[in-house]
């Protein structure tokens, strides 16, 4: 299995779009890769329109994929498909996100202009997926507003026994995206493990998926695998954590302290007793200051599942792709196999408190491949942590049922612009990579 690293200026600059282009190049994909007629989805990370800690217009560049790497990939794909075909750019970003500022911030709208003015005739979308948007006070959820979603509606695919949820000792005390637990724990339970996922990206011929570089405070890195949150219509079916403390359990919280056995009490009803009333939940915004105050910010204490011991949210990342990889637009079993690929923006990728308040870190590289997990691996080396002591990673090179990859880590292969990067990765060593700070959650727990 053959992974791409190009190595190019550590700014987005005029040579970003041929060096997307090279990247792509290096891996030697057959010329049919993508053909005539092809509805080709882009799959960015789009998750936050700005670091969480600075709001802002300049403070976007390390947190999202930028639209350079996006125009990159458009401009590979769209002279192959010869005026025939179509290239939908989407994703559904976290739900308290404003897709306005974001589209504004990046110029979204500015580079698809350019890219249908370059290839007339040729259908050129931008889609949020969300079927809802958040908006939020202090991290509380005060009002939502109903979106248009996806245009060709939800997929729901029925896991079920493939699932890397079957046996999993947290069942009934599993948290997804809202206080309303009871909706997670109802779609995992025993055998049943059920997802909600957009049809678009389902339904693609084509999916290239484009995800930025950075640390993840839940599964150590998001790249290509973690990258497939955002194709989600319901993010409530996706377990983020286990509640409780590992004396419990649960994973929501690293030590069994008086403190944390409080707070997941006592917050956790508060929580559970507002979710749906948006008129008192403007109530528990002066309750959550309070509790920080207490209890510790989340920037600098570990809760919710944000550190090494998160046993849950890898599993569920790991569904996400068998759903991809083996279920269609439908639900329905793939009758012929997803052509799909990964390219990497490494530009600037984000080190630290990932994934919406990372801190800058400029590698100028490029990673490309056919394999999310053979990706996230390349993706793991190069930042300066152990592949093994990452969950996801070991665990989807363990499934049993409806494979990730078949194939070894030792049988990855690096080639790249770069000599020195051009080997097997099993030979990559520490000073090869750019040494990322990790989430504090997973300091001293995942590094070489």
């Amino acid at each position: 299995m053959t992974v791409s690293v190009h190595q190019g200026p550590t700014s987005y600059s005029a040579t970003t779009l041929s060096n997307v282009a090279s990247a792509i190049d290096l891996l030697g994909l057959d010329a049919d890769f993508v053909r005539p007629g092809d509805n080709v989805v882009l799959k960015p990370n789009w998750v936050k329109e700005h670091d969480e800690r600075y709001p802002g217009p300049n403070q976007w560049e390390h947190v999202v994929t930028h639209p350079s790497v996006i125009e990159g990939v458009i401009c590979w794909v769209a002279p192959k498909l010869q005026g025939s075909g179509s290239i939908t750019v989407c994703d559904a970003p976290q739900t308290d996100s404003s897709f306005a500022t974001l589209r504004n911030y990046c110029q979204l709208d500015e580079m698809i202009a350019r890219c249908r003015a370059k290839f007339p005739g040729l259908r050129i979308e931008l889609l949020d997926l969300r079927p809802e948007e958040w908006h939020a006070v202090d991290g509380v959820t005060v009002s939502k507003t109903e979106l248009p979603g996806d245009p060709k509606g939800s997929t729901h695919v029925k896991l079920n026994e493939d699932s890397e949820f079957v046996n999993f000792h947290g069942l009934g005390q599993l948290y997804g995206a809202s206080y309303n637990m009871a909706e997670t724990n109802e779609r995992h339970r025993d055998t049943t493990h059920e997802y909600m996922l957009c049809r678009t990206p389902m339904d693609a011929d084509v999916l290239i998926n484009i995800p930025k570089l950075k640390c993840h405070k839940k599964v150590g890195l998001t790249c290509a695998l973690k990258n497939m949150v955002g194709i989600n219509s319901n993010k409530n079916w996706l377990p983020h954590h286990t509640e409780g403390t590992p004396d419990q359990g649960g994973d929501q919280f690293p030590k069994a302290t008086m403190k944390a056995k409080l707070e997941h009490s006592l917050m956790g009803k508060i929580k559970r007793a507002l979710f749906g009333n948006h008129l008192l939940s403007k109530l528990f915004v002066p309750v959550k200051k309070l509790g920080r105050v207490i209890f510790g910010d989340t920037q600098k204490v570990v809760r919710s599942g944000n550190w090494h011991g998160n046993d849950t949210c890898w599993r569920m990342v790991v569904d996400l792709n068998k759903c991809l990889f083996y279920f269609d637009g439908s639900g329905a079993p793939r009758t012929k196999p997803l052509r799909y690929l990964a390219v990497v923006d490494g530009i600037i990728g984000g080190e630290g408190n990932g994934p919406m308040a990372p801190d800058p870190k400029p590698c100028g590289v490029i990673v490309a491949g056919t394999n999310p997990l053979a990706v996230d691996s390349a993706c793991c080396a190069l930042m300066g942590f152990d592949w093994t002591k990452v969950r996801m990673l070991a665990g989807a090179f363990a499934v049993k049922a409806k494979l990730i990859a078949e194939f070894t880590h030792d049988e990855i292969r690096v080639v790249s612009n770069e000599a020195s990067k051009t080997k097997t990765l099993s030979d990559y060593r520490k000073e090869d990579g750019f040494a990322f700070k990790p989430h504090f959650g997973w300091v001293g727990a995942v590094e070489l």
